[in-house]
C-alpha cells in the first residue's frame, strides 16, 4: 500500500512538470498581439506555481502547513484554468489551449482531492 502512494506521488510530480513543461512551451505562440503578453506571463506563473507548492509540501513544518501548500496548488490549478480560456480565445491553436485545459482539470480533481482527504472531509 505504502509502495502503491509513494509511486502516485512520484508519477504526479512528474505529471506536474510536464505539464508545466508543456505550458512553456505552449507561451513560445506569436505575441505580436500585446494583449498576449500580461495574460502569457501570469499563465506561467499559474502554472509553474502548481507543482511548485506540491514539491514544496514535502519539506512543510507541520501537517497545517502541509495542506495549505495543496491549497495553494490548488487555487493555482484554478488560475490556470482562467488564464488557458483567456488565451484560448485569442490565439489560432485553439487544440493545444483545449489539451492544457483538459490537464489542468484533472490535476485539479486530484489536488482537489487530496485537500478533503487531507482535512478528513472524504
Amino acid at each position: 500500500m505504502q509502495n502503491e502512494k509513494e509511486k502516485f506521488k512520484k508519477d504526479f510530480i512528474k505529471r506536474l512538470i510536464s505539464f508545466s513543461l508543456r505550458t512553456l512551451d505552449f507561451c513560445k505562440i506569436d505575441t505580436k498581439d500585446r494583449r498576449l503578453w500580461v495574460v502569457i506571463n501570469q499563465l506561467i506563473r499559474s502554472a509553474t506555481s502548481i507543482g511548485a507548492n506540491v514539491v514544496e509540501a514535502k519539506s512543510s513544518s507541520s501537517r497545517r502547513d502541509y495542506i495549505k501548500f495543496f491549497e495553494i496548488a490548488l487555487k493555482s490549478a484554478n488560475e490556470t484554468k482562467y488564464w488557458l480560456i483567456l488565451i484560448k480565445e485569442l490565439v489560432s491553436d485553439k487544440n493545444k489551449a483545449e489539451e492544457l485545459l483538459a490537464e489542468v482539470d484533472e490535476i485539479s480533481k486530484i489536488i482537489g482531492s487530496s485537500v478533503l482527504t487531507l482535512k478528513g472531509k472524504k
